[in-house]
């Protein structure tokens, strides 16, 4: 029988499966998307949105529940992206209303009928409602500047710390793996060969150094860029790091804006 979490993602496929189907069927022109997540470990306000665009809202929609990323689904068809953003704040606003304590974090975007977006693009887009600043509505954009997006391996063995930063990395279009030691990280780079390695030094088996010595001689035709994001704060290991070719070393708790740019730098 399955458990939990497999029916969880098989819902969550299903929902994803609906919203693309959703799009398709929209027509030509514009059609609006949107998510929405509010956190504090209460249940989606699924009703609240739904009885606020049946009443005051002559706009046709759809509403999915993601119960996967804990996110509502908005579809909102032949919305601008301006439209659909005005309508964010008009949801936003009246949750913030009606539900006490309320933070409502949307992500949100307008396809052309020329540019639906896949079902992976619907995910990573669910997934980024949950990594919004509460004061804020994100607007959703894919980075078309690259042939295809680039690939990295997190490498912790904290899985609040992966989850994290695999759903921020997802969000900018990357294509991610994770590892918790050294020595799966070792044999997932070289199967699929990760332009880069996202790593914490303290790790269970193979660790710091030597874990990084190890990256670099892999047989592999090229070498993944390193980034090492770790609690370890003493100078002479960062200056070995650096000593040792790594490409980039932050230290934790860190700001994920300033490690996104960074990323961007070392495959750019």
């Amino acid at each position: 029988m399955p458990n939990t979490a497999t029916l969880q993602r098989e819902a969550a496929v299903n929902v994803y499966r609906s919203v693309e189907q959703g799009l398709k069927d929209a027509g030509a022109g514009s059609c609006g998307l949107m998510f929405i997540h509010c956190g504090g470990g209460q249940a989606q306000p699924e009703q609240q949105v739904r009885n606020y665009l049946e009443q005051t809202s002559k706009l046709a929609f759809q509403l999915w529940n993601d119960g996967a990323t804990h996110t509502l689904a908005v579809l909102l068809p032949g919305l601008t992206l301006n439209e659909v953003h005005y309508e964010g704040l008009r949801i936003k606003h009246e949750l913030q209303d009606a539900v006490p304590g309320a933070e409502p974090q949307i992500t949100l975007a307008s396809f052309k009928d020329s540019e639906r977006p896949s079902q992976a693009t619907i995910q990573h887009m669910a997934e980024s409602a949950k990594l919004v600043d509460a004061s804020e509505i994100h607007i959703y954009t894919l980075d078309k500047t690259a042939d295809e997006p680039g690939k990295i391996l997190i490498v912790d063995n904290d899985p609040t710390v992966r989850e994290f930063l695999q759903l921020r990395l997802k969000m900018q279009g990357y294509e991610t793996y994770e590892a918790v030691d050294g020595l799966a990280a070792l044999e997932l780079i070289e199967k699929v060969k990760p332009d880069l390695v996202l790593t914490e030094l303290n790790l269970y088996g193979i660790d710091g150094l030597p874990f990084i010595h190890h990256i670099q001689n892999l047989e592999v035709k090229h070498p993944p860029k390193i980034v090492v994001l770790t609690e370890q704060r003493v100078e002479q290991t960062i200056s070995q790091c650096f000593q040792s070719g790594v490409d980039d070393y932050m230290t934790k708790p860190f700001s994920p804006v300033e490690l996104d740019a960074r990323i961007r730098r070392c495959l750019h």
